[in-house]
């Protein structure tokens, strides 16, 4: 038996709306407004991804031997070429390409922090 249930999983970020609509275009979901410095993104499947203002927020130095990512998301895609167009143009920043065969690639949100765009 668990002890709790995630409730949400929370990025500090500088912007709150702006990078829930940054991740409402990516992932879907409603936007959901939680407060003046929080605002929630809810899936059809009732998992919410959070934001919070975060003043004088650092991003994660990816991949600072030195400094720690944090945690990134991993997303899921269907067409990792597309996506990662997509993304780009939702103002997402290329990391780590990899190389020609690989199946994921690493990208900054426009907050800084790193997610993986991950082939199906």
């Amino acid at each position: 038996m668990s002890i709790a249930k995630l409730g949400a999983v929370v990025l500090d970020c500088p912007d709150p709306r702006a990078l829930a609509e940054f991740y409402a275009a990516v992932l879907g979901g409603r936007i959901e407004p939680g407060g003046e410095d929080w605002v929630d993104l809810v899936s059809d499947g009732g998992t919410t991804l959070a934001f919070q203002e975060a003043p004088g927020f650092v991003p994660p130095n990816w991949p600072e031997p030195d400094g720690s990512q944090q945690f990134h998301l991993d997303l899921t895609v269907e067409d990792l070429n597309a996506a990662h167009e997509k993304v780009l143009t939702l103002g997402a920043t290329l990391l780590d390409e990899g190389e020609p065969d690989r199946t994921w690639r690493v990208f900054n949100d426009p907050a800084g922090h790193p997610f993986c765009l991950c082939a199906s």
